[in-house]
């Protein structure tokens, strides 16, 4: 048994409550996947099989806007999920995923993982949990668009990138990485200029600081109270 798997889905929110032969078992439905970067994953539209656990690497989740540009949804590391949705409704993906670096994924199949959900009451309990969570954060997402100013809706793409796939030390947060600025506007419903026109103004206040692809937060709890 690959012990990387295991301590994979232990820190896969949904199996925290599993004991180890319980994880054991899981990793053995489990399919290795790997990726290069710019590889497609799922395709929005296409019927959803399987659920995707990473395992190494970034994904991620994309729709195309009306004017055919890509809007980037989240971004998902290591330990983190995707692909649920369809598994639960048998409809077709919402939206495509895409592997932003070398990444390596652990498939379980759709049948597989519904009788999980019967076999193991918690993962499905710890699954819903997961749902709510990722619906409240749509709904901030839905009432930045609606109702924040560009400098509200950049600092909440920044906020949600830090909660993504950010790096967390005594207050602080680093964002490995960071996408493109022209990315940054099609998640916050911008322009690119306006995107470095707000982080600059951000770099002015002290807030973050920038580095390459690398931002920081200096004081998380202070940014997320200020925009949010």
């Amino acid at each position: 048994m690959d012990k990387e798997e295991i301590n994979v889905l232990r820190n896969v929110p949904i199996f925290a409550e599993l004991e180890e032969r319980e994880l054991e078992k899981i990793a053995k439905l489990g399919v290795r996947q790997k990726y290069k970067k710019g590889n497609v994953v799922v395709i929005e539209q296409e019927s959803g099989a399987a659920l995707f656990i990473i395992v190494s690497g970034k994904v991620k989740i994309v729709r195309m806007d009306e004017d055919g540009r890509e809007v980037i949804l989240s971004i998902f590391g290591p330990g983190e999920f995707f692909g649920e949705m369809s598994l639960l409704d048998g409809m077709a993906r919402s939206a495509s995923v895409i592997a932003t670096e070398k990444s390596e994924l652990l498939m379980i199949h759709r049948r597989d993982f519904l009788e999980l959900l019967h076999e193991f009451p918690s993962v499905a309990i710890s699954l819903l949990a997961e749902l709510a969570m990722r619906l409240r954060k749509a709904d901030m997402q839905i009432k930045s668009l609606s109702l924040k100013d560009a400098a509200g809706r950049v600092a909440n793409v920044v906020l949600m990138l830090a909660d993504d796939i950010g790096i967390f030390r005594k207050g602080k947060v680093e964002i490995e990485d960071l996408p493109l600025q022209q990315d940054i506007a099609n998640m916050a419903g911008t322009s690119r200029e306006t995107v470095s026109r707000m982080l600059n103004m951000f770099v002015e206040k002290g807030q973050i600081q920038l580095d390459g692809s690398k931002i920081t937060i200096n004081d998380y709890d202070a940014f997320r109270k200020e925009h949010v």
